[in-house]
C-alpha cells in the first residue's frame, strides 16, 4: 500500500480535530441556525473534503478558518429548501415545470387563515357530528356548472381513474380513437383506462370518427361512452368528430352514462375576452354529460385538484368508491379551491384577480407598455454592458391547454458583452431567486407577460450583478 509522502504527512498532521471545529463553530454567526447533527456532519465533510484533497496532490490551504467556512457553505445548502420561487420570464403561462398556475390572493389568504388553525374539515357545525369534507365546494360547483352533485380529488388523471373504476369497472369503455391522449410524463389515457380496471374499445379513426361507429360498438357488454377532450393538441385537416351532445344521444336508449375529461377546464366563456373557444364546464353539463372531470391548477388557476361534476346518481356512486380516499384532497388544496372559485360568481373579477386568467388575457397594448417599462429599468441598470432591445414575439399558454394558440406579446432581448448568452441563461438560473426565460437567434427573451408585480425590478437588479 502506498504510504503518503512527508509531506503529506505534515498536512495530514495538521488536520484539527472535529471537536476544535465544533467548539470554533458554537461562536460563529454562520452557524447560529443549524442544528447540531448537521454542524457535526457539515464539520466532518469538510475535514474530510480537505483531507482528500491532500491525498490526491491538489493544492490546498489547511486551517481552522478555511474548515469552518466550507462547512458553514454545506451546512446552508444543506439548509436550503429545494422547492423555492423562481422568476418565470419564459411567457408560457401556466408552465408545468414550474408549477403551472399561480394561486390568487384570495386563495393564499384562505389557505393561511385554514392552516394556521383547526378547521371544521370534516365536521358538520350545525349537528356536531361529521361532516362531508367535500362540502366547502359542491355546492359552489354546482352553482357554477349547474351539475347535481360535485367532489374533487387530487388532480385529473385521478379524477378520470376514480370515475372509470365507479362506472365501468370490467366492463367495456367506449372512446374515440382520435381522443386518445397522452398528457405529461408520457401518461395515456389507454394506461388509465387499464389501472381503473376498465376495457378499452377504440373506435373510428386518428382523424374522423362517425356517430355510426359509437353505435355499432355498443353490446351488453358497454358500460361507458367516453369523450375525452383534446386539450393539449389539435387535429387539422380532413376531420370529423361526435360532439358531446350527439354521444348523450347515442347513449341515452342504452342507459349507459356520457363522461366527458375536458383536461384543462375552464369556468369562463374565453371568447368574452377575444381568445379562442376553450368548453366551459357548464357548457358540457348543459350538453347532458352525466360526468365531467377537470383540473383545478390549468384554466381554472387554482391549486392542482383534479374536479368531479355530473348528476347525483353517479356522483354519489364515486363518493363512495373507497379509492376516493385514497385520491381525495386536504384542507389547504380545498380552502384554496374555494377561495379560488367563489370569485368565478363574477367573471370579470375573477379575470382580474386570478393571475392565470389575468396573463392570458393581458392585451397587446398592455404587454407593450410593460416591455417598455423593463427595458427602461434594465437599461439604466446594465447601461452599455450589454445589448437591449424590444421585439414583437409569441407567448404561449402551456400547461396541456389551448393547443397550437399563441399570444401577441413584446419582448426585452439582451445580448451580454462580458459572457455568451448560454453563460448568461445558466447564471440566471443559479441565481437567487432563479430566473426561467428562453433563448432564441442568440439573444435572451424576457417575456414581460409572466413577470409578477415588482419581479421587473429585481430582474433589473440581478442583471445589474450579473453583468457589472
Amino acid at each position: 500500500m502506498t504510504q503518503p509522502m512527508p509531506d503529506k504527512q505534515l498536512q495530514l498532521k495538521s488536520l484539527p480535530g472535529v471537536d476544535h471545529i465544533l467548539v470554533l463553530a458554537e461562536t460563529d454567526d454562520r452557524f447560529t441556525q443549524i442544528p447540531r447533527s448537521l454542524v457535526l456532519e457539515s464539520v466532518r465533510k469538510a475535514i474530510d473534503d480537505i483531507r482528500t484533497q491532500i491525498l490526491e496532490d491538489r493544492p490546498v490551504m489547511v486551517s481552522d478558518e478555511v474548515i469552518i467556512r466550507q462547512a458553514a457553505l454545506f451546512a446552508a445548502r444543506k439548509m436550503k429548501n429545494r422547492l423555492i420561487p423562481l422568476i418565470n420570464a419564459t411567457g408560457v403561462v401556466l408552465h408545468t415545470n414550474l408549477g403551472r398556475a399561480l394561486l390568487c390572493q384570495d386563495a393564499l389568504d384562505n389557505v393561511m387563515a385554514v392552516s394556521s388553525w383547526y378547521s371544521n374539515l370534516e365536521l358538520d357545525l350545525a349537528t356536531g357530528k361529521r361532516g362531508i369534507r367535500y362540502a366547502a365546494i359542491e355546492k359552489l360547483l354546482c352553482e357554477l356548472t349547474g351539475a347535481q352533485a360535485a367532489m374533487a380529488v387530487n388532480n385529473n388523471a385521478g379524477a378520470v381513474l376514480l370515475a372509470l373504476n365507479t362506472l365501468a369497472q370490467g366492463r367495456e369503455v367506449i372512446v374515440s380513437r382520435g381522443e386518445l391522449v397522452e398528457i405529461g410524463g408520457s401518461f395515456r389515457v389507454p394506461d388509465v383506462m387499464i389501472k381503473s380496471g376498465c376495457i378499452l374499445k377504440e373506435v373510428g379513426t386518428t382523424n374522423r370518427t362517425h356517430p355510426h361507429d359509437y353505435t355499432n360498438a355498443i353490446t351488453e357488454d358497454t358500460g361507458l361512452l367516453l369523450k375525452v377532450h383534446t386539450s393539449n393538441y389539435k387535429i387539422e385537416g380532413f376531420t370529423k368528430s361526435v360532439s358531446l351532445k350527439e354521444l348523450v344521444e347515442i347513449g341515452k336508449p342504452h342507459g349507459i352514462p356520457v363522461m366527458e375529461d375536458l383536461g384543462s377546464g375552464t369556468l369562463i366563456d374565453f371568447r368574452t375576452f377575444g381568445l379562442p373557444l376553450e368548453p366551459p364546464v357548464f357548457e358540457q353539463v348543459a350538453a347532458g354529460a352525466d360526468v365531467v372531470t377537470f383540473s383545478g391548477d390549468k384554466l381554472l388557476g387554482g391549486p392542482q385538484a383534479g374536479i368531479i361534476v355530473g348528476k347525483k346518481q353517479y356522483l354519489d356512486q364515486i363518493k363512495a368508491n373507497p379509492l376516493t380516499r385514497a385520491l381525495r384532497i386536504d384542507k389547504m388544496t380545498l380552502a384554496a379551491l374555494e377561495a379560488t372559485l367563489k370569485l368565478y360568481r363574477d367573471p370579470l373579477a375573477a379575470v382580474e384577480k386570478i393571475p392565470t386568467l389575468r396573463m392570458l388575457t393581458l392585451s397587446y397594448e398592455q404587454i407593450c407598455r410593460d416591455a417598455q417599462t423593463l427595458f427602461s429599468r434594465v437599461s439604466e441598470a446594465v447601461g452599455d454592458r450589454a445589448e437591449l432591445a424590444l421585439a414583437d414575439m409569441a407567448s404561449r399558454p402551456g400547461g396541456g391547454s389551448y393547443p397550437g394558440l399563441t399570444l401577441p406579446t413584446r419582448c426585452l432581448t439582451i445580448r451580454p458583452k462580458n459572457m455568451s448568452v448560454t453563460a448568461l441563461d445558466k447564471k440566471l438560473r443559479a441565481f437567487d431567486p432563479p430566473v426561467m426565460g428562453r433563448i432564441e437567434d442568440d439573444w435572451f427573451v424576457i417575456d414581460p407577460r409572466t413577470l409578477q408585480p415588482g419581479q421587473d425590478q429585481i430582474l433589473a437588479n440581478i442583471l445589474k450583478k450579473l453583468t457589472d
